[in-house]
Order: C-alpha cells, then sequence, then structure tokens
C-alpha cells in the first residue's frame, strides 16, 4: 500500500467521480466533505491515534474472544481456537485492506453507504446504498448488543465469585440494560471524557493483554500440551460432521474482528482524515490479530480443567480459568481487567453505531429520520442517535429469555449484518475498475486480488453464520440469525419499493430537498 496519489492511480482519461470535482488529496479536511455533498456540522477534535484508537477498542481482543470462548470450546475445541483465530485474522486483513481503499477516497461518517453510492452504475446507485446501509445499521446495533451483553455475562460470573450473586438470564438482562444506560450517557454528557477513555482502552488493551498471558504463563504449576492446544478437537455440538463444526467454529474469532468501519464512521471527527481513517482500519485489524492470539494461546496453555471450566457456575469459562490457573484473589482482579475492556468496547461501539445512524438518517433513511439526525448544539454530537443505539441493542438481547444459544445468535447477526456492509464496496470498486479515482492512501496493483479474496470470504461466512449451530435444532436452540436479518431486509426492501427508490439521495426530489433547507 502507499500514501501517495500518484503510484498505480488511473488512467488520465478515466472518468471522474460526481464527487471529486479535485482530487480525493486536495484541500482540507472539511473542503473535501463539502466537495462529498455534506457540511461540516460534528466537531472535528480526533487526531489519527485516537480514530484507531475506537476501531481497536471495539475489535477489542479482551471482549469477542473471551466472551465467545465457551462457544469455541464446544464447537472445535483448541484446534479451531488457536488455528481459526489465524485463518480468520488473515482473511479479515483482506477486507481491511480493500474497505481503507475506498475509505480514503470517501472519508464521511456515511461511510459503507455513501461508498456504495459513489461506486454503483448511477441508475441503480441509490439502491446499493440503500440496503448496504441497512445491513451497517443491522450489524451495528449488533455488534453493539453483543459487546454490552459479553459484559453483561463477565460482571455477572464476577459478582458471583465476589458476592455469591446468582446468575440467571433475568438478571443478565438487567445488567445489560445498566451497562447500555451507562454507555448511553457517557456519550451523551461526557463527549471529550469517551476520546479520553478511547485512547486509554488501547493501553488498557494491551498491558491488559501482557499481564493477563504473563500471569498465565508464569504463575500456574502446569500447563497443556502444544498438542493440546493446536490439535485438540472437541465437539459438543449434535452435529456428527467435524468439517462442519471446524467451520461454523469460526464464528469466535470472525465476531471478534467486526466494528473496524468505526474508523470511516469518525472520520467527520478526525484531523488528516483521507489517510486517519483508512490507516485505523488496518492498523487495528493487524494488532489486534497479534494481541488476540497471544491471548488465547495464554488461556488454552493455562487451563487446569477443561471439563471444569465448561461447567463453570460462573457462566464464563475464561474466569474459571484465571480462578483455576493464578487462584481466587488474582484471577479475580485479572477478570476485572478483562471487564474494563469490555466496558471500554461498548462505550466506543456505542459512538461509532450513533455516528452510523446519524449519517443514515441524514439522509433521511430511517423512520423519524429528523429525530436521529439532530445534533446537541452544547457538545456538537447526535445525542438521540445514541439513545436507538443503546435500546435498539437491548431489544437483540431480549430473546436470551428464552433461548439459551441467543448470544451466539447475536453475534452472528452482528457478523452477516456488518460484513455485507463491508463487502458491497468493494464489489463496486471492482466492477468500476479503472475508473475508481483512489485517495491519497491505497493499494497500488494489489487493488484487484485483495478485493477478489475480501468478496469471496464474506460470500462463505455470510452462509456459514447462518446454519444451525446445535443439535437437534428445537425452540432453545435455534438461531435466529436468518429471521433477524431476513426481517430488517424485509422491511428495508417494502420502504424501498414503496416510497425510498423515489427520494433516497436524489438531491432534486422535493423531500430531500425540503429536508435540506429545514437542515440549514
Amino acid at each position: 500500500m502507499t500514501d501517495d496519489t500518484t503510484a498505480g492511480g488511473p488512467p488520465p482519461t478515466a472518468p471522474v467521480p460526481e464527487a471529486a470535482l479535485t482530487p480525493p488529496s486536495a484541500g482540507s479536511d472539511e473542503e473535501r466533505l463539502a466537495q462529498l455533498g455534506y457540511t461540516q456540522v460534528l466537531a472535528r477534535r480526533m487526531s489519527a491515534f485516537s480514530n484507531y484508537a475506537v476501531s481497536f477498542t471495539i475489535i477489542s481482543v479482551l471482549s469477542g474472544c473471551l466472551t465467545l470462548y465457551l462457544f469455541g470450546m464446544n464447537t472445535g475445541g483448541p484446534a479451531v481456537i488457536t488455528w481459526g483465530w489465524v485463518a480468520v485474522g488473515l482473511m479479515t486483513l483482506f477486507v481491511g485492506l480493500a474497505m481503507a481503499e475506498i475509505c480514503s477516497a470517501y472519508p464521511t461518517s456515511a461511510g459503507l453507504y455513501f461508498w456504495a453510492h459513489r461506486l454503483a452504475p448511477p441508475r441503480t446507485a441509490a439502491a446499493w446504498a440503500w440496503f448496504t446501509g441497512w445491513f451497517n445499521v443491522l450489524g451495528q446495533v449488533a455488534v453493539t448488543a453483543g459487546i454490552d451483553f459479553g459484559a453483561a455475562s463477565f460482571l455477572g460470573a464476577y459478582l458471583n465469585l465476589q458476592f455469591d450473586f446468582e446468575v440467571t438470564p433475568g438478571r443478565t438482562i438487567l445488567l445489560f440494560a445498566a451497562i447500555l444506560m451507562l454507555h448511553g450517557l457517557l456519550n451523551t454528557f461526557g463527549v471529550r471524557i469517551v476520546a479520553i477513555l478511547n485512547n486509554v482502552s488501547v493501553w488498557w488493551h494491551v498491558l491488559g493483554v501482557a499481564l493477563i498471558v504473563g500471569a498465565l504463563t508464569f504463575a500456574p504449576d502446569s500447563h497443556q500440551s502444544a498438542s493440546f492446544v493446536f490439535t485438540k478437537f472437541v465437539n459438543n455440538t449434535g452435529w456428527g460432521s467435524g468439517i462442519y463444526v471446524v467451520l461454523i467454529g469460526l464464528l469466535m474469532a470472525q465476531y471478534t474482528f467486526t466494528g473496524y468501519d468505526a474508523s470511516a464512521h469518525m472520520t467527520e471527527e478526525t484531523h488528516d482524515a483521507a489517510t486517519a481513517g483508512p490507516r485505523g482500519i488496518v492498523q487495528s485489524i493487524w494488532t489486534s490479530w497479534i494481541a488476540g492470539f497471544v491471548l488465547l494461546l495464554g488461556f488454552t496453555f493455562a487451563i487446569q480443567s477443561y471439563e471444569g471450566a465448561l461447567t463453570s457456575p460462573t457462566g464464563a469459562p475464561p474466569a474459571q480459568i484465571l480462578l483455576d490457573a493464578l487462584g481466587a484473589t488474582a484471577g479475580k482482579l485479572l477478570l476485572l481487567v478483562v471487564i474494563g475492556a469490555q466496558l471500554f468496547c461498548g462505550m466506543a461501539s456505542v459512538t461509532a453505531n450513533s455516528r452510523m445512524i446519524y449519517a443514515f438518517s441524514r439522509d433521511g433513511a430511517l423512520p423519524f429520520s429528523n429525530v436521529w439526525h439532530t445534533v446537541s448544539p452544547r457538545t456538537r454530537t447526535p445525542v438521540a442517535a445514541v439513545w436507538l443505539a443503546a435500546i435498539g441493542a437491548l431489544v437483540l438481547g431480549l430473546p436470551y429469555l428464552i433461548n439459551v444459544t441467543a448470544y451466539a445468535a447475536v453475534t452472528s447477526i452482528a457478523v452477516i449484518g456488518l460484513y455485507i456492509a463491508y463487502v458491497i464496496p468493494t464489489l463496486l470498486r471492482l466492477l468500476r475498475g479503472d475508473s475508481f479515482e483512489r485517495g491519497p492512501w491505497h493499494l497500488g496493483r494489489w487493488s484487484r486480488p485483495i478485493g477478489i479474496v475480501a468478496v469471496i470470504w464474506v460470500a462463505v461466512i455470510t452462509v456459514l453464520f447462518m446454519l444451525p449451530q446445535v443439535s437437534p435444532v428445537t425452540w432453545e436452540t435455534f438461531n435466529y440469525a436468518p429471521v433477524a436479518v431476513l426481517a430488517v431486509l424485509g422491511f428495508a426492501a417494502a420502504w424501498w419499493l414503496a416510497s425510498a427508490r423515489h427520494w433516497f439521495l436524489n438531491r432534486n426530489h422535493p423531500r430531500t430537498i425540503a429536508r435540506e433547507t429545514s437542515r440549514r
């Protein structure tokens, strides 16, 4: 990849996109945003590091890896946990590189659906953007639900250890709601605090992983063998096919590698957005890939009793592994480090989720859009969008009250929704060919092969994570991810056919003109 604007660029005769009246690298951040059709409204406070910090925090290896560790132990065991992380991390890097190149050309909070609109053929551009945006909203809300539900589960485990708190589905949902409310309040009233905490979160994760892995390496009297960590296969799913179990077991790693589109959604609040945004996407992926691999090795080598961890009264095997390997006091302290990281992660997810909702409603794409795109005059943040993100996440988590596998379904929804939205602009960019005008950060001659790998990978995982995860399939074990995805897709399609196709991203439609006038 390169940061210049000439190497590997389009030929002189390539048509210029309608939004790019000057090269994407020219002018200030505000001028480039104006070229893309938007006025600077959000406060541009973030540095490149802060932009990276948001995506790194949302990926959060201390959240994704550990909240789905129980799923990994049952669905493939140590071998799939270890090698699945390696393979999925590599494929995710391809997806992120392809996204980053497009982010550099179009640095706006609208992100993925705006990219789709600019890259699609003019006659179908609005439709591509509409469905990309709806998949992105679904994925963003689901990933917020998955993160904060995981934090609630680990907080319940800590309260169980420390205060004999009985962990029940109802109490877990109450903790989940309380955490969402905390993150909503922080994003409403503590905007500057949120920016500081996102920066702190990077070091919390790095030092936390180092501390936990160091303790699990040197403190226990015994460790598992290398053959256990790299080759032991466990199948507690009820399915007979080992290959099937390996494939659905990739969910643990793939769910962790979500949310890095946050760097794109925060570009309107980032200085030097055309390079800081794409760098934030790519750096968050490869640093998380390394940190997560080290963390998973640390936990898996330190397992003292596999069955004991699976049947832990805390409901969280990583908590039991810490207790068995380090003792009660040290185990509880390090569990607090994990919970702290998960809370940082959820806070950043609500931030990014709200920016996506703000941008999408700014173009009128959500019901009651005039409410969701309002910006607080005091903090210059989309407060209403913050609370829609939190409430939507709570609704997605409620099926846990009747479905014991609901958490895996929520994570599947997050992966499916986000990755479809991630790959649509990449597919359109491939179809566009040399007429795509690159930004200052691009992949040069590697753009096409990387894009092809990204599209194929997303097609595979979209099918995989809609499949049943446990056999036999009952109401208690049903993977409701396809139902949620089809419900949102059906609603979006109906609204598109009935109304939105006439006005969405149509600058000349009376509805759009009226909305723009009222906004001014």
